[in-house]
């Protein structure tokens, strides 16, 4: 009974120096360096100051309605609903990776009715306890690496959350303008309408009383029809944008949010400052889920290295057990048990050492992702600068083209009803103003709309008021680096008391 003590005594103290030592190793390796290659500084010219996505979007857009409407979208929206559940779910599962570090611990009970070929009568025994079942010791950080890889997941699912919330946000500004101005290019086709009939009804009384041929009245009825089309082509766009609106929001817009006429300004800003480009690092919540992914990959290949050495668990349980169910609870009935196990890999055809190779496989490829994502960042936000740095010449341009082109208008409709000129001068200088009016009409759309993109591409629209505070949370490779600095400089310090 005493070697049986002093070797169970022994056991139980070798499983407590192994939970005192679970996690000491960490079969983890440093991060690969992204090489993404990305350009040093935004396009020359820029404004300087901090980036408009440290403003939040309240503060950044100028019309209450949109405001409003932008709210509706963040409460309603399906795709920001589903994005916040899968953060949920991925917390879930982070609580049961992190659950598995601790012990199982169960309640069990039986009856056992049992009969020999040398026993005279069967024997009935009972039993009750709780137990520990095949908890594993993680000294080489296999069960810690799982968990870790479920914490980037998580992240990463927030972060995802985060960037659905940033391109809603652009995606309901943009469609908000395009209702705006198919209100605007619709007024313009009807009012072209109205011009176009008072020529075709003039053109039929000049003809009807002999003065012109039958050439100038069907001329101008090609003129009325194709502005009937433009008038019906843009109803169907304000029914479409409205459709986009409603689906982008998750519920019918009032009307009351709705813009009835076109909008001069999109922004409170005169300037849009983009920041340094570490700013647009920080403030892209897709580059960050890329980064957590790529940690995610660390910490899959840790726990792969891990399969590759012993894996020990222990198994253990205290209660109670007699033959007899009025005894069960006597002292004399206590019982326990502790037994360690030991699963060593000897041979596996390579499957261990194949999915450490997957693992670095999938390493690569979320470098890959994160080299990606960070390369389409500046090139999204490059584009947007593109169109800026030119947008206001070609606004200032198609202004004076429209002037020039209403002026040709009037003095060809004067030189006609004076009887200078045919009705085919007037006709051409209507089509040329109605086009430069059109022209003028989608680059102020796209200037605005590229107001919202340049916003929306710096990462702008997480907050709702600049005051507001984003955290972004350590990934397990960041965790682990500020560990192992620690570390060393715990080291470095005993070494210099040593000597």
């Amino acid at each position: 009974m005493q070697t049986l003590w002093s070797i169970s005594g022994r056991s139980i103290a070798v499983s407590a120096l192994a939970l005192a030592l679970t996690a000491c190793q960490s079969m983890r390796s440093p991060e690969p360096v992204a090489q993404a290659s990305i350009p040093p500084v935004f396009i020359a010219n820029t404004p300087s100051g901090p980036s408009i996505a440290e403003q939040g979007y309240k503060d950044f857009f100028s019309d209450q309605r949109l405001l409003q409407v932008i709210d509706l979208a963040l409460n309603n929206n399906r795709d920001l609903r589903k994005a916040t559940l899968n953060i949920q779910r991925a917390q879930q599962q982070y609580q049961i990776s992190e659950n598995n570090q601790l012990p199982t611990i169960g309640a069990s009970g039986g009856i056992l009715r049992q009969d020999t070929l040398n026993s005279q009568k069967p024997v009935t025994s009972y039993n009750i306890g709780l137990g520990v079942t095949a908890y594993e010791l993680d000294f080489w950080g296999r069960v810690r690496s799982l968990k870790d890889n479920a914490l980037d997941n998580f992240l990463a699912t927030s972060t995802a959350r985060d960037a659905t919330q940033i391109a809603l946000v652009g995606q309901v500004s943009q469609a908000w303008l395009n209702y705006s101005f198919a209100h605007s290019q619709l007024r313009l086709a009807e009012q072209t309408l109205k011009a176009q009939q008072e020529s075709y009804n003039l053109n039929k009384k000049r003809f009807d009383v002999g003065i012109d041929s039958e050439l100038p009245v069907r001329q101008a009825q090609i003129s009325v029809e194709t502005a009937r089309n433009d008038v019906a082509n843009y109803r169907t766009q304000i029914s479409q944008a409205q459709n986009l609106l409603n689906l982008l929001v998750g519920q019918a817009v009032p009307n009351n949010l709705l813009p009835q006429q076109r909008m001069n300004r999109i922004s409170t800003q005169n300037a849009l400052g983009t920041g340094l480009p570490s700013d647009l690092l920080n403030n892209r919540p897709d580059i960050r889920t890329a980064e957590y992914q790529l940690s995610a990959a660390g910490a899959n290949i840790a726990a792969a290295k891990a399969r590759m050495f012993p894996t020990i668990s222990l198994t253990g349980s205290a209660g109670y057990a007699s033959t007899d169910l009025s005894d069960l609870f006597k002292s004399g009935a206590f019982i326990w048990s502790v037994g360690p196990s030991l699963d060593i890999p000897i041979f596996d055809w390579g499957t261990r050492k194949a999915n450490i190779k997957i693992s670095e496989t999938d390493q690569q490829i979320a470098l890959s992702d994160y080299e990606k994502s960070i390369q389409s960042a500046f090139r999204e936000v490059n584009d947007a600068l593109a169109v800026r740095q030119n947008i206001g010449d070609r606004i200032a341009a198609q202004r004076r083209l429209v002037d020039a082109t209403n002026t040709t208008y009037k003095l060809a409709n004067a030189r006609f009803r004076a009887g200078i000129d045919g009705y085919l001068t007037v006709l051409d200088a209507q089509r040329a103003s109605y086009a430069a009016e059109q022209g003028l009409l989608l680059l102020e759309q796209a200037n605005l709309n590229n107001q919202v993109e340049l916003y929306k591409t710096l990462g702008g629209g997480l907050k709702a008021n600049t005051s507001d505070v984003i955290v972004n949370e350590a990934s397990s490779a960041e965790r682990f680096a500020e560990y192992q600095q620690q570390k060393d400089a715990e080291k470095a310090a005993k070494d210099a008391e040593k000597k």
